[in-house]
């Protein structure tokens, strides 16, 4: 039985054109042009539904982050007297995670430096958490305060890096950052 014999394709044009391609050699070339067209005629759907889902997902944690700071916002206005510094650091933090969902939305980047923004901010959040509402050992705010430190020198090596290092092409005109020198 010759390949392909027996699965329904022996009287077709694909199977005629197949075994008019003469030896193995010619077949094998034949499949891998049709395989080269297939990939070909699918690659632009596949983009299309990758670029679908992150757009998607974007709205999602978009919407997700102004709900949450939104009912943050009425909560700490119906229950509480005054704001804490605990609470404007949690809409702090929400609010570098909507920057980070609009720069992502509009230079398809995600930036690292923002999730260590969001991170310190949390952090601290939590320490100033635990140093006014529980007795707190010294060694436990030394290690919080060491992990701020680290996340901090951990932002400064990435500014470093990036500025020193830069990766692909310059940024577009309308994205500027305090790094940009005036007039550019």
């Amino acid at each position: 039985m010759e390949c392909g014999q027996g699965l329904g394709f022996e009287h077709g044009i694909l199977w005629e054109r197949f075994m008019a391609a003469g030896n193995d050699g010619d077949r094998l070339e034949a499949v891998g042009r049709v395989n080269e067209r297939f990939h070909e005629a699918l690659r632009p759907i596949g983009a299309l539904l990758v670029d679908v889902f992150h757009y998607a997902g974007l709205f999602v944690i978009g919407a997700a982050t102004v709900w949450s700071a939104g009912a943050s916002f009425v909560e700490i206005m119906q229950k509480k007297p005054h704001a804490s510094l605990e609470d404007l650091l949690l809409l702090f933090i929400f609010l570098e995670i909507g920057a980070m969902v609009g720069i992502y939305f509009k230079t398809n980047h995600m930036p690292v430096r923002f999730l260590i923004y969001v991170a310190i901010t949390a952090v601290t959040r939590h320490m100033i958490g635990v140093v006014n509402h529980s007795p707190t050992a010294p060694m436990e705010v030394i290690a919080v305060a060491g992990t701020i430190l680290m996340l901090a020198l951990a932002l400064l090596t990435i500014r470093y890096a990036s500025f020193r290092f830069p990766s692909g092409p310059p940024r577009a005109e309308s994205f500027k950052t305090d790094l940009d020198p005036p007039g550019r």
